[in-house]
């Protein structure tokens, strides 16, 4: 019987030869002496008896092995041959009694390399075993192991991951994707997994993966473990738990182009401008006077009379209301956190609206439930550097506003020293930071910027600028919105903090009301909608001063060459000529970005994650933030952020 498998295992291995031979591919296994130094190899740590996913099995330690592997681990050589003997007697040992000694491996970039057991892990990939048990000599990688940032990262991520939950096998294409996971499964940022709960995991993640692998899954670049997080996060874990094999067909099928494009290299198309086309010829394209006037719903977590974040956007639906008139009927469902968002979502629906702005981040996962539940209705987020294909979401570039502030308050501040108040380390906020900075040394080289966030614990926007006010610290950029407190509102924008109180220097405006009217125009532009669903990509607006969606204003106290500048840098942002990052870029916390006087491209400065030189503080860990501050970085914040503190 034995030797019936030996041939049926020489015949794959053959046939796994000649395909990485067409294809110019090295049709022998990789070895990983031939992979990392004799020292890394010597300086390994050993992290004792593991179950090794067999799939993560690729080669062996020594090369002197590799020649009489196949890449798929089964055997080359012919028959009767004192390989193939003893491969024989493995086999008939797994079938009488099982292979029970562990084989001794090294793992390199959650890839493992056997030194001991090669033969053992052949027969145990022949008959299909998930798991091999291994003793294993870790080998950690280094940044320069990886072709890119963003790959490093994940790694690390997922060294992250493991030691939460000793599940060695999911691997994402995006940063932040594991602590999504944590999140859609019930679990904390820092909660490790217990043993039922992994055992209950494995078993539903392999009832997925077959389920998957029969509907075409294996052929798309995104991973098992991508349509897994995105399925979890639109139709939820209890529900995939209990869901049979034609249920989670069914389901796939609904949410297809989400799984698709997590394995895109650049998932995300930005907007960065709106189409030049005039307002008459849209206008005639968009609505129909003689038809009912198009219905749009805003929807809101929080409540206008309570959040001036959502005030401004309830301003931007009132004045949409008033200039588009008669083509468009709007309506707005605020607080939709009290309740439950995705049933005010089906509310709005229900209630005849065909596009629905969801106006926080926190409201994009039911946003994204309810537009594969309802692909009839355009859903749009505002969040930045989402890649989701059933959900736009749409910003605006508010760091260029922040950059000229940055300029105002380095050219007024005698000491340099500045303050900035910042509420969530969310994409966008960054740049902001980042911006203001680098504005600050164009105008005072020894500029230095003291941060403080209003989403940690126990901080609020008056305590973080009276902390700054008491160091001595005059010039100091508060909130780009007013926060509502009782009825009142606070400061915000760049105030001089002095012993006679707080005088406001300059105001970033969010003209809501121009972004809502222009990417309506923008959504029906149909020459725009074709390339759009022709692209396959997730569609995010990102606006700035260009497009007249971001300002900034004065109310009269700047003069003089002051006053000049700032008038300068608008006009500059306004015509599309500006950009406030400049290579090389110095992050505080090392290396170097770009090299010549290049400018940095608008996926660098969406995806921005660290810190430039010159800045006093650092991105919160996870832990540290609020309820509000984790619920909205869990969702959109930048990856240092959403994974920092949480070992």
């Amino acid at each position: 019987m034995a030797d019936y498998y030996y041939n049926d295992a020489q015949r794959l291995g053959q046939k796994s030869s000649k395909l990485y031979t067409s294809q110019s591919l090295d049709p022998k296994l990789p070895a990983l002496d031939e992979l990392v130094s004799s020292d890394r190899l010597s300086s390994g740590k050993n992290i004792g008896l593991i179950l090794i996913p067999s799939e993560l099995i690729i080669g062996t330690k020594t090369a002197s092995r590799a020649d009489v592997f196949a890449p798929n681990f089964m055997p080359l050589p012919e028959f009767n041959t004192e390989f193939a003997i003893k491969w024989e007697a493995l086999c008939n040992a797994h079938l009488t009694e099982g292979i029970r000694d562990p084989v001794k491996a090294y793992e390199f970039k959650n890839r493992y390399y056997i030194e001991e057991g090669n033969k053992r892990v052949s027969v145990l990939k022949f008959f299909g075993a998930v798991n091999i048990p291994g003793n294993v000599i870790k080998i950690a990688a280094q940044r320069d192991d990886y072709p890119d940032e963003k790959s490093f990262l994940l790694y690390k991520e997922l060294q992250e991951f493991i030691s939460l939950s000793k599940i060695r096998y999911l691997e994402f294409s995006e940063p932040g994707s594991y602590l999504s996971l944590q999140s859609a499964v019930g679990k904390r940022p820092a909660e490790s997994w217990t043993e039922d709960e992994r055992r209950h995991f494995n078993s539903v993640w392999h009832f997925f993966c077959k389920t998957y692998a029969s509907v075409g899954g294996t052929k798309l670049n995104s991973s098992a473990a991508d349509a897994l997080l995105s399925y979890i996060q639109i139709y939820g874990y209890a529900a995939l738990e209990k869901a049979t094999e034609s249920e989670i067909k069914k389901n796939l099928a609904g949410m297809w182009e989400e799984v698709e494009i997590k394995g895109e290299s650049n998932p995300v198309e930005l907007n960065l401008r709106p189409s030049d086309e005039k307002k008459k010829s849209l206008l005639a394209s968009v609505f129909h006077a003689a038809s009912a006037p198009e219905k749009a719903a805003f929807v809101y977590d929080k409540n206008p009379e309570t959040s001036g974040w959502t005030l401004g956007h309830e301003l931007g639906r009132k004045y949409v209301q008033e200039v588009l008139g008669k083509e468009i009927e709007t309506c707005a469902y605020p607080d939709a956190m009290r309740s439950n968002p995705d049933e005010v979502l089906e509310k709005a629906i229900a209630d005849g609206n065909k596009i629905i702005f969801t106006a926080s981040p926190r409201l994009l996962n039911s946003s994204l439930r309810i537009a594969v539940r309802h692909p009839e209705v355009t859903i749009l987020n505002c969040s930045l550097n989402q890649s989701h294909r059933y959900v736009r979401s749409y910003y605006a570039r508010m760091y260029e506003a922040k950059f000229i502030i940055g300029a105002v308050a380095g050219s007024l501040s005698e000491s340099g020293r500045l303050g900035y108040v910042c509420d969530y380390p969310i994409y966008g906020q960054i740049a902001g930071i980042n911006a203001f900075t680098l504005g600050a040394q164009m105008t005072n080289p020894r500029a230095k910027v003291y941060l403080e966030w209003t989403s940690v614990k126990g901080a609020t926007s008056e305590s973080a600028a009276e902390k700054l006010a008491a160091m001595g610290i005059h010039y100091i950029s508060t909130h780009d919105i007013a926060k509502l407190a009782n009825g009142e509102r606070s400061s915000f924008g760049l105030s001089l903090f002095s012993e006679n109180g707080s005088e406001l220097l300059a105001m970033p405006v969010w003209n809501w009301g121009v972004y809502y009217e222009r990417i309506l125009r923008e959504m029906k532009n149909r020459s725009a909608q074709t390339e759009y669903e022709e692209s396959g990509k997730a569609l995010n607006y990102y606006w700035g001063m260009s497009a007249g969606v971001i300002d900034l204003v004065y109310p009269g106290t700047l003069h003089g060459g002051t006053r000049r500048l700032a008038d300068f840098l608008k006009k500059s942002f306004a015509r599309g000529v500006a950009n406030p990052f400049i290579t090389p870029l110095h992050p505080k916390a090392g290396g170097l970005i770009g090299e010549g006087q290049e400018e940095l491209s608008i996926e660098q400065i969406v995806s921005m994650d660290y810190l430039v030189e010159g800045v006093i503080g650092e991105i919160p860990n996870y832990m540290d933030l609020n309820t509000l501050g984790k619920a909205t970085v869990g969702i959109s914040g930048v990856d240092t952020a959403a994974s920092a503190g949480r070992l």
